[in-house]
């Protein structure tokens, strides 16, 4: 099991091109945690940000009466990717993964991958 901190860290250091990370309860809008970002990514705004879309799309889909859970979501940018994990399981109901990667020098396949990975190992 992963704290915040550790997930944030592998979130990073396990995909090439990763700009930044952040661990979000969408219930709040609340980031837990960031790791990264720069004078023009505010990572705390844009989980904030990102709670609305996450919630919109769970929105839509009771509305529409699609069942099954999100794996994730992406937001293609003309120079970055930004990934939406949401966290399954009874330790993680609320939370989301937050990764925002440089779309020249990343992997989506393995940031993926490394998602998974992480939301599987975090324990809050």
């Amino acid at each position: 099991m992963a704290s915040v901190e550790v997930s944030l860290k592998e979130m990073l250091a396990g995909v090439e091109g990763a700009l930044g990370a952040a661990v979000v309860d969408y219930t709040s809008g609340m980031a837990l945690g960031t790791l990264g970002g720069n004078k023009d990514l505010d990572l705390t705004v844009a989980a904030a940000g990102n709670t609305d879309v996450v919630r919109a799309k769970v929105r839509t889909m009771e509305q529409v009466g699609l069942k099954g859970r999100i794996e994730d979501m992406l937001i293609t940018l003309d120079s970055q990717y930004h990934l939406i994990r949401p966290v399954t399981g009874r330790s993680g109901n609320g939370l989301f993964l937050y990764l925002v990667l440089d779309k020249a020098r990343s992997n989506l396949a393995m940031a993926r991958h490394q998602l998974k990975r992480v939301e599987e190992a975090i324990e809050i």
